[in-house]
């Protein structure tokens, strides 16, 4: 079949990944398409007026903490910056309520964060600072190894240096730490069980209930990173980032195409040789074709006949889908009044996960297929940290419910019928706003305008969101690592010649620091 247009590489979905492999390929002489089934640019980093004119809510991806610390920004950032990338710096990352009415929370400026400890455990102060102390001497190895192939002689050279300047002792301390859950971290570090749930809340944004091997790694690099370095979002929305990357690309060369929906992976001689879009045109790929998509699509429609190993297609198919989201949006008078403290209205982040039986029992009930009775929720305060989101004096609430079922058995709690999220979705998020309003009174007064995504809904906006998950699948250790989307194709090639594969479902996993992307224009074109 003829083709219509070709180029050396052409990337299969716009998200922030894609653009970043677009980017660097197009930087080193490659000629690029993106083609995206919607109408506009960025994945899960997308910022829409979604309640009422004036107020800019980021649909799912709000923290640009991981892109502000990337290797792609360290060498693509002055460019980006021409095209009008700008973070907001918050002094106040994140914090957690407690039913008691206390909070914790850490800040920019440890002697701040340290000073809170001190009134709660002077222990745990002593424990947080030889931890950050630590962390000094961790971080170069631990981001070395997450901005490596893995495997690769590049991660190999990140663990002998490792040794080299470490010994023994502390390369087997490490690799046990990869395995440990987030309860036994926090236990073996910190007495007050407040303490312990606000750094442990971290993980079930990477479903990691306490209990589970390996969730103790982000819950440490979040709150030491955001205590080191600072949390960042984006200027105006998270899609700042998006807008710069897009004009970046247009600037070297590439070529984006929105409204253009890939109907198929097309093959020559074993090898993949383009793209066929649902309009019937065909799109030759000379070099790669990268798909930024999940294994579920790339391996089901997009290779209807498979690669040709039935094996590995089969492996790549299996790849599991993390718990569902519900995304609660809201347009508000004024920031939540939090009866713990006054404080708290200056956080980016504050977290209602006030320990870790609470935090086990919602992700058992929703595993299981039921509404958790007691939702564990991330509420962003954006406009705390940039007021150009809303008008003036006004402002808007970021809140993600995790986490949630795909397919609804029942309500926990007793109280909502019904299976089908279309159906239920209000109720639920008004268990949502009793929850918030519980810990800061008179929310529900100051709403107004307010939207909801349940998990089919957040699918519907972007089908790599399987069932409502924003992860592109778990990163329990058996999809982590080498085995991120499955042992063998971590390092993006598929089982199909001159096919790739980037995004959140790949190596590094899911966030904002364009990690799969960058390294996936590496291998292919150098630099």
């Amino acid at each position: 079949m003829a083709a219509d247009v070709s180029y050396d590489a052409v990337v299969i979905g716009a998200g922030h990944n894609g653009l970043a492999a677009a980017i660097h390929l197009a930087r080193h002489g490659w000629k690029v398409g993106v083609f995206e089934a919607t109408g506009e640019p960025g994945g899960a980093v997308k910022t829409r007026e979604l309640t009422l004119p004036g107020f800019r809510h980021d649909v799912a991806a709000m923290n640009l903490s991981m892109f502000a610390g990337s290797p792609f920004l360290r060498e693509h950032g002055p460019a980006l910056a021409r095209h009008g990338l700008a973070f907001a710096p918050a002094a106040h990352c994140f914090a957690s309520v407690f039913p008691d009415g206390s909070w914790f929370g850490v800040s920019r400026e440890p002697d701040v964060t340290a000073a809170r400890l001190a009134a709660i455990n002077p222990h745990d102060t002593a424990s947080w600072r030889a931890m950050l102390a630590r962390f000094g001497a961790d971080a170069p190895h631990i981001f070395g190894l997450l901005g490596s192939e893995m495997p690769s002689l590049a991660a190999a050279r990140v663990i002998w240096k490792a040794w080299r300047q470490n010994g023994t002792a502390w390369t087997l301390d490490m690799l046990r730490f990869l395995a440990t859950s987030t309860r036994v971290w926090a236990d073996s570090h910190f007495e007050d069980a407040r303490v312990k749930a606000t750094l442990a809340a971290w993980g079930m944004h990477l479903d990691f209930p306490p209990d589970i091997a390996g969730g103790a790694l982000f819950p440490y690099l979040e709150s030491m990173a955001n205590q080191a370095f600072g949390m960042v979002i984006g200027q105006g929305g998270a899609d700042t980032m998006i807008r710069a990357m897009t004009g970046y690309l247009a600037e070297l060369g590439g070529e984006i195409h929105l409204n253009a929906p890939v109907e198929e992976v097309m093959q020559s001689a074993g090898s993949a040789s383009g793209i066929r879009l649902a309009d019937g045109r065909v799109i030759a790929a000379r070099r790669a074709v990268i798909a930024n998509v999940t294994p579920g699509l790339l391996f089901g429609s997009l290779l209807p006949g498979g690669s040709g190993n039935k094996a590995a297609d089969a492996r790549l198919r299996a790849f599991r889908p993390g718990p569902g989201t519900m995304m609660l949006h809201l347009a508000l008078d004024r920031l939540p009044r939090w009866t713990a403290g006054a404080e708290l209205a200056q956080f980016a982040y504050v977290h209602i996960a006030p320990g870790f039986g609470y935090m086990s029992r919602a992700y058992e009930e929703a595993m299981d297929g039921w509404l958790p009775g007691s939702p564990v929720l991330v509420v962003g305060q954006p406009t705390a940290i940039d007021p150009s989101r809303a008008p003036d004096g006004k402002h808007v609430l970021w809140v993600q419910v995790r986490v949630l079922p795909k397919h609804v058995k029942g309500d926990a709690a007793g109280h909502i019928a019904g299976h089908d999220w279309a159906a239920i979705k209000e109720a639920y998020a008004e268990r949502v706003i009793d929850l918030i309003d519980s810990h800061a009174p008179g929310l529900r007064g100051q709403i107004l305008g307010r939207a909801v995504f349940s998990p089919d809904d957040l699918e519907a906006e972007n089908p790599c969101l399987v069932g409502g998950d924003n992860l592109s699948g778990s990163h329990q250790l058996d999809q982590n690592f080498m085995f991120r989307p499955a042992p063998g194709y971590s390092r993006y090639q598929m089982p199909l010649a001159r096919l790739y594969m980037c995004g959140a479902a790949t190596w590094p996993g899911a966030g904002t620091g364009a990690g799969s992307g960058y390294l996936l224009g590496r291998k292919l074109a150098g630099g």
